[in-house]
């Protein structure tokens, strides 16, 4: 299939193009810059809400990954641009694959577990009710811009990622420094739930939804099952041979991330992929701990 990817140079979708170009597709970037000649790529650009439709035209399939990433202090600014890379690309982008001559046949649209909200404890699945602070309400308008591609025929699939476990980048990646220097451990007070997915399921899973063709609406991309942030970091310390006793005290979240990032970042959801489940996908790592010792043994010796 002919395959236009958004956020194609981000962390899932650097990792999952060579995927699909594997599988023979042939994959057209959506990039926010002017292709130079002879490029096989399309041009976007949501702030002036600026896309190139004549070259959506024909397109099999698209695949939004686009966003602007979360970790970071939480300005009145930062968050602007969270929800505006969200909600403003995504509308852009339904808008005019719903006004196409020859539409798409599904429309593959990135959103969070965060729609959930702060949940403790309960276990949630694509059939719980949304949570009510701030990444709940953009992840809601997230997944309602993509309701014009809907109504015109497109299959819509709203993929609510957990937390993706790589070393390349991610919220991995930021907690490695430390853990492999005996400095880490639980956040916060660690009872918040984390719920995660290796990029090597993340992936098998966007193409599993991708052949799929009776999936449509909300499928949490997380593995099934989720631990508090204070077991994964035990877990993550035990896999490096590293203690990881320490905490980071709430005070101290607050003046790196702010008032709001902070109250993200011990706000939990133990969150379910009934979806995938239901459906027949197959988890390559269903517990953190073989996760985990896959994505560190090349760097850690194998421990």
């Amino acid at each position: 299939m002919k395959i236009v990817v958004s956020g194609a140079t981000g962390l899932v979708g650097s990792a999952l193009t060579p995927v699909l170009a594997s599988l023979g597709h042939d994959i057209v970037p959506l990039v926010r810059r002017q292709p130079a000649a002879g490029e096989l790529v399309l041009a976007w650009d949501p702030e002036r809400s600026m896309i190139d439709r004549d070259g959506l035209e024909g397109i099999d399939v698209v695949i939004h990954l686009a966003g602007e990433n979360v970790f970071g202090r939480w300005s009145a600014a930062k968050k602007q641009r969270i929800r505006e890379s969200r909600v403003q690309g995504t509308r852009l982008l339904s808008d005019a694959l719903a006004g196409l001559t020859r539409p798409p046949q599904a429309l593959l649209a990135a959103s969070a577990i965060g729609y959930y909200g702060d949940r403790g404890d309960e276990a949630v699945s694509e059939w719980s009710a949304p949570g009510e602070d701030f990444l709940a309400y953009v992840s809601r308008d997230w997944e309602g811009a993509t309701t014009a591609a809907a109504r015109a025929g497109i299959r819509v699939v709203n993929m609510r990622f957990g937390v993706v476990l790589t070393t390349a980048g991610g919220a991995l990646a930021k907690m490695l420094p430390a853990f492999r220097l005996g400095l880490g451990g639980r956040v916060g007070s660690g009872n918040q739930y984390l719920s995660w997915i290796a990029l090597d399921d993340a992936l098998n899973a966007i193409v599993h939804l991708l052949a799929t063709s009776r999936l449509a609406g909300p499928a949490n991309l997380t593995a099934p099952s989720p631990v508090t942030n204070r077991e994964f970091a035990r877990t993550l310390g035990k896999v490096l041979g590293r203690p990881a006793v320490l905490a980071v005290p709430a005070f101290a979240l607050r003046l790196a991330f702010g008032s709001e990032g902070a109250a993200m970042l011990q706000s939990g959801q133990r969150v379910l992929p009934g979806c995938l489940l239901a459906s027949g996908f197959h988890f390559r790592f269903d517990t953190v701990e073989p996760a985990l010792r896959h994505l560190l043994a090349p760097s850690e010796g194998g421990r």
